[in-house]
């Protein structure tokens, strides 16, 4: 897959994801009421939901999405039958551990697919129709290359007749593109992007075709704009 340069403020966003193996301190923004809770459970732990709730003057259900986010993010620690304590996680190791934890499989989005005998200019059309940076090929319904807008920019440098060659020509082929998978992290999957500088990273499944050869089925994709969305949500939950 040709390598693409991104605009700086994507690549701070995506990186932001990668800094925190350097274990720095990330900020939670926590409200007034979820800060009071956390200083109620270190004085009084383990404490239930309905002392909490009475220490508060609040009923049980006014708590929930506060405990929600605060045991979401491992600030707290829930027990059946016992109540909530604190957890001693400092908040660099709260928040890397649950960006670790979302799977590409949480993510990832619909892939733009076109067929490997599909002329250039009915590809070109196809990508910026569905406005990306990069489309995948599949032949008999298999994952075989990817073409990015640079390469369509290099075909057309080349007086290459767009009407009559076809994509798979000027695509890149498997097994020369990086791919994740399902169970891959999403860190796992900015940190691919980051490396290989690639807009877009195809989501694949391992498979066999009829002759035991194998093969990768394409089921999504995750992109800068998926990493970057991820970001956004993270902001405003955290």
């Amino acid at each position: 897959m040709s390598k693409f340069t991104a605009g700086p403020l994507i690549n701070i966003l995506i990186a932001t994801c990668l800094s925190f193996t350097a274990k720095k301190v990330i900020a939670i923004k926590l409200t007034k009421r979820q800060e009071e809770i956390i200083e109620l459970v270190k004085h009084n732990q383990p404490i239930t939901s309905e002392k909490l709730a009475h220490k508060l003057n609040v009923t049980r259900a006014a708590l929930r999405s506060d405990l929600a986010i605060l045991t979401m993010t491992g600030i707290l620690d829930a027990r059946p039958k016992v109540g909530y304590l604190y957890s001693k996680k400092p908040a660099e190791s709260i928040v890397y551990d649950y960006i670790r934890n979302i799977k590409v499989a949480d993510i990832k989005t619909k892939p733009v697919i076109v067929p490997e005998d599909s002329s250039i200019y009915d590809s070109i059309v196809t990508l910026f129709l569905n406005d990306v940076g990069t489309i995948f090929v599949e032949s008999n319904g298999y994952l075989t290359g990817a073409i990015s807008r640079k390469d369509f920019l290099k075909a057309a440098m080349g007086n290459t007749d767009f009407n009559k060659v076809p994509a798979g020509i000027i695509m890149t082929r498997m097994p020369n593109i990086i791919t994740v998978m399902d169970s891959d992290s999403a860190y796992d999957a900015a940190k691919k992007i980051i490396e290989h500088e690639v807009d877009s990273l195809p989501v694949v499944e391992g498979v066999k075709d009829e002759f035991g050869k194998e093969r990768c089925k394409i089921t999504g994709k995750v992109s800068k704009t998926t990493l970057t969305r991820l970001l956004v949500k993270l902001g405003e939950n955290l």
